[in-house]
Order: C-alpha cells, then sequence, then structure tokens
C-alpha cells in the first residue's frame, strides 16, 4: 500500500509538471510568431518502464551520463545553433529538475544514418562512454528512403542486447510528424514496428510521432510553428517542447516505485 501510494505521488508530480507544459513555455522559433503551446499531457510522456539504472544513480548522488545516439534530429538539423538541439535542450532541462546532480548528455547524432549504420559506431559512439542511460533515435531515414526494414526489427534487438549488456537504461525514439516523413506509405508500419519491438523487448518508447502529431491534429498548429522550412527537421521550438516533456518522462520514470509500476498503470489518463 505504501509503494502504491508513493506511486500515486509521483504520478501527481509529473500530472502537475506536464500541466505546466501544456500552458505553454517562453521559447520560439520565429520572434515574429506567437509562442505556441508545448502541449505534452500525461498518457503521451510517461514512459512505460522504470529507469533503474538513473535511478540507482540519483540516489547515490553518483554522476550520470546519458547519450543521445541517431541521425540528424539528434544531431541538431534544423536547430539555429547547437544549444539549440534537442540533447543539448535535455541537458538544461534535467539540470533545473535535479540541480544538485552532476547529468551529462552526449550528442551522437550523425545526419543520414540509418539503423545499421548506427550499430557500426555503437562500440565507439556508445558504449566507451560507459552510458547510464541510452535515447536511440530511428527511423526516419529509412521511411523517407522508402527503406522498410526487413529484418522485423532484428537490428533494433542487437542494439538493445549491447546496451543491455553494458547495464544502461534505454530510451526509443521514434519517428518526427513532420510533412516529409507523413507522404510515405512506410511511416505508419516504422512507428508501430518500433512500439512493438519496444514492448516485446521491455524498454521504453518516447512518442514522438504522437507528440508531433497532437501538436497539429488537436491543438491546430502550422507546420511552420515546429517544423523547419525543409519540411523534414524540428526547429527550435519544438527541439525545446521534446526536451522539456522528455526530461518530465525521465525524471518520473527514475523516481518511480519498481515494483508498483504496473499496478498504477490504470492511473495514466
Amino acid at each position: 500500500m505504501q509503494a502504491v501510494d508513493l506511486a500515486y505521488r509521483a504520478m501527481k508530480t509529473i500530472a502537475a509538471a506536464a500541466l505546466i507544459v501544456s500552458l505553454g513555455m517562453p521559447y520560439s522559433a520565429h520572434a515574429e510568431m506567437a509562442t505556441p503551446k508545448c502541449d505534452a499531457p500525461l498518457h503521451l510522456l510517461r514512459l512505460a518502464n522504470p529507469l533503474t539504472r538513473f535511478a540507482q544513480k540519483l540516489a547515490t548522488r553518483g554522476p550520470i551520463t546519458i547519450v543521445a545516439i541517431g541521425s540528424s534530429s539528434t544531431a541538431g538539423a534544423g536547430a539555429s545553433s547547437p544549444a539549440t538541439n534537442y540533447p543539448n535542450r535535455l541537458a538544461v532541462e534535467l539540470k533545473r529538475l535535479f540541480p544538485t546532480h552532476s547529468i551529462t548528455v552526449l550528442n551522437r547524432g550523425v545526419n543520414g544514418e540509418e539503423v545499421d549504420d548506427m550499430l557500426k559506431r555503437f562500440d565507439k559512439d556508445v558504449v566507451v562512454a560507459k552510458p547510464d542511460l541510452v535515447l536511440w533515435q530511428l527511423g526516419t531515414n529509412s521511411v523517407i528512403r522508402d527503406q522498410m526494414f526487413t529484418d522485423h526489427g532484428a537490428a533494433i534487438r542487437d542494439g538493445l542486447k549491447r546496451i543491455r549488456a553494458i547495464d544502461a537504461d534505454v530510451v526509443l525514439i521514434d519517428p518526427q510528424f513532420a510533412p516529409k516523413v507523413i507522404v510515405k506509405p512506410e511511416v505508419g508500419p516504422m512507428v508501430e514496428l518500433i512500439a512493438t519491438t519496444a514492448k516485446q523487448e521491455d524498454v521504453d518508447l518516447f512518442r514522438r510521432f504522437d507528440v508531433m502529431k497532437r501538436w497539429r491534429e488537436d491543438d491546430h498548429m502550422a507546420f511552420e510553428s515546429f517544423v523547419s522550412p525543409d519540411g523534414l527537421h524540428m526547429n527550435d521550438w519544438s527541439y525545446a517542447c521534446m526536451a522539456k516533456g522528455l526530461s518530465l518522462a525521465i525524471a518520473e520514470a527514475a523516481q518511480r516505485p519498481v515494483m508498483s509500476a504496473k499496478a498504477t498503470s490504470h492511473m495514466v489518463p
């Protein structure tokens, strides 16, 4: 009962934080545009599983290392400067949430890469850093090149296996909801494949596609508000909003009582 009560309080914390996000944040990619609402409701933010390694480091007050690996939307294409890509914005948000902890976010994004390309550099770009958490953004380049995975997620599972071998937490990040992505027939199956693989492998997934889709379809935002002029990449505002939502999801999952996580799943709106 005590564990359930702790979990309930943890869920109230993220719910309150998500409400703050939904009220909007003073950050805009274009000064001439009204600041959009950074809408990140709880049921889209929440990660399925606790982040146990991250939690352990919080408890022992040890330094925390996060590796963000991916392609151009990790590297920061579309951002006005390196400071405004999502890994750097995430570092700022996590510092705000955990001001007394040492948290380093390493950006290991490389433009144009697909999953097989990333796997080739896992040892030097992920394993060597000895991360406590790996954020793995994937799938977009295969979609826009009309190349659906033919291995039914085997390459993703290979990467997850290598991350587990170093005892790191992992969060997968699916494609962005952007004009040049959603016109591709492969995008739906790709989003579904990543979600299915995450569920089968019992790892976390940050649902970037659905979060951005909500901005467009529920909040009625113009694509120009959250997608760069190339019609593909995110912009300063959307990178910042993504980072804020991801930081809240990480914070909640790292402070969630492990044993009661499934018992409290019904509390999620």
